[in-house]
């Protein structure tokens, strides 16, 4: 088949893939992790798999999460068709994958409408040295628990890998193709960078340097994301299904293209077995790690609770009012940070916070036939919520009481979970000077002060202020440096990077205080956990 016959052909494709993305639900792709590979960057990696193999070598290709056949399209329009001797598709969703297989039908292509982590791997004569892949991006949450269990025996037997349940569907999808490899293979995965930083990645990045041999990593500019749909930071990933050498080096490249990366540099792959953070590189060479005071030595760091239902268990004081609901069944609790437009919240004469938008979390202490029994609108209240289904959700119906919230004291400090980099002053991340009794939903990551640093602070109220002043002015590079970030410039803090950020200028602020480092120390949140 002639090349101006295959450029007619992916020209039909994106159409076809234009139209079946409208007939299916956003939020049904989203929670299915179906998002399209680019036909630009698609063509780029091909031609990059071009450049890693022999120029006379007979391609065995195959894509375990098919699609419409994106990264096929670009294997014919790269590669000479007498190189292409087998290509092989997988496809469990039939809404894409027969019309991909009516499109491609006289192609040569073997396309299997079927779930690629339930087949059987080929004979090893029958192996691929091509494996090109962008794998069904479905968060942990969206897997059954019964369906994650096999999964994970499965990817264990497959590649000796045991990966971690809060691991996304395409960290099975990349352990599961490990036996279809022929030795010395080429696999080249587009996949969400965060695994390059999260817990769960380790057992990912285990795989890259034990079992294979890492090449490249390239990751893309977040401010460039890659799928239109999808708040995600994409890194193509390259191996061979070959054993590292022990001296081995994996290239990093970041921006631009794979073949014209803004930065990239070589990083020995013993460096990156230490460091539990590879969006470091390659901007740069090493990981220096901080041997001086961290927030961590000053606080001990949560997230903000959990409701379960914001829209439910969040009401407005006119809300509250207008359902004749009780107060005592309510404490404050902070707006987004979106509402906050100073990053001081004062407090009124009873703790609340003195904000136009004042909002209390429904947190009753009651069991359930005291309330019927005191309080009839609660009651109804609740069975209102009972109905909407909304007490059978998975962080509901954990609790003892579905509508009893976590403990999260009012904390004095609270930082931004979530932010872009501001544009004045470079600060993706605020820290708020909580003076109100309020807790925080878990858009805050809530400071409170270990002991040492909650006795000064007692004892010198005006370092309070000053403390949060100091908080503000921490080098935005360190906190980046410590968190993550993903697609259009979204950075994300977990509360142990928070409490990996240097802090030297705290320690500098009560030099007379003798802060115990890296220990467990009693907080104020401690004494109030039941």
């Amino acid at each position: 088949m002639k090349r101006a016959t295959f450029a007619d052909l992916e020209a039909r494709r994106i159409a076809l893939q234009r139209n079946l993305d409208v007939g299916r639900d956003v939020q049904m792709r989203n929670r299915l992790g179906q998002f399209a590979t680019p036909s630009g960057l698609a063509a780029d990696i091909q031609r990059y798999a071009q450049r890693q193999l022999a120029a006379d070598e007979a391609i065995r290709f195959m894509d375990p999460a098919f699609g419409t056949g994106s990264f096929y399209s670009a294997l014919l329009s790269v590669f000479p068709q007498t190189c292409i001797h087998a290509a092989v598709g997988y496809e469990i969703d039939p809404h894409y994958g027969q019309p991909a297989a009516r499109l491609w039908g006289n192609t040569g292509l073997d396309l299997r409408l079927m779930d690629f982590t339930r087949s059987e791997a080929t004979k090893a004569e029958d192996r691929f040295n091509l494996v090109i892949c962008n794998p069904p991006y479905v968060r942990h949450h969206h897997i059954v628990n019964v369906e994650k269990k096999r999964l994970r025996q499965e990817t264990l037997k497959s590649c000796g890998v045991e990966i971690n349940g809060l691991a996304g569907l395409y960290c099975y999808f990349l352990g599961l193709s490990h036996p279809w490899m022929a030795e010395g293979g080429l696999a080249g995965w587009l996949i969400p960078s965060e695994f390059m930083d999260v817990n769960y990645g380790v057992a990912v990045k285990r795989y890259l340097l034990n079992r294979v041999t890492l090449l490249h990593i390239h990751r893309f500019d977040p401010n460039d994301v890659q799928f239109g749909d999808a708040l995600v930071s994409s890194a193509v990933v390259w191996f061979r299904n070959q054993a590292p050498k022990k001296d081995h080096q994996v290239r990093f490249s970041y921006g631009g293209t794979l073949e014209r990366p803004k930065l990239e540099r070589l990083i020995p792959a013993q460096t990156l077995r230490h460091d539990p953070k590879w969006t470091r590189y390659p901007a740069k060479e090493r990981h220096e790690k901080n041997n001086g005071p961290v927030l961590g030595d000053f606080f001990k760091i949560k997230r903000g609770l959990v409701t379960g239902n914001n829209l439910y268990f969040i009401l407005s004081s006119q809300e509250i009012a207008r359902r004749g609901l009780p107060m005592e069944a309510f404490k404050p609790i902070l707006p987004s940070p979106r509402y906050l437009a100073e990053d001081e919240v004062k407090g009124d004469r009873n703790g609340n916070p003195a904000l136009e938008r004042r909002l209390f979390l429904l947190d009753p202490p009651w069991a359930e036939e005291e309330i019927k029994k005191r309080f009839p609108n609660l009651w109804a209240y609740l069975e209102e919520g009972k109905k909407e289904g909304i007490a059978d959700r998975y962080v509901c119906r954990h609790r003892k009481r579905w509508y009893i919230q976590e403990n999260r004291p009012p904390a004095p400090f609270v930082c931004t979970y979530l932010g872009r980099s501001d544009k004045k002053n470079g600060r993706p991340f605020r820290f708020i000077l909580n003076n109100s009794r309020a807790t925080a939903a878990n858009v805050y990551l809530m400071l409170y002060p270990l002991r040492p640093l909650h006795q000064a602070l007692v004892a010198r109220p005006e370092l309070r202020r000053q403390m949060w002043k100091i908080l503000n002015q921490i080098c935005p590079k360190a906190m980046l440096g410590e968190g993550r970030v993903y697609g259009g410039g979204l950075h994300k803090l977990e509360p142990k990077e928070l409490g990996n950020v240097p802090a030297e200028a705290v320690a500098k602020l009560m030099p007379e205080v003798d802060f115990p480092r890296h220990e467990v120390q009693a907080t104020l949140f401690d004494k109030v956990a039941p």
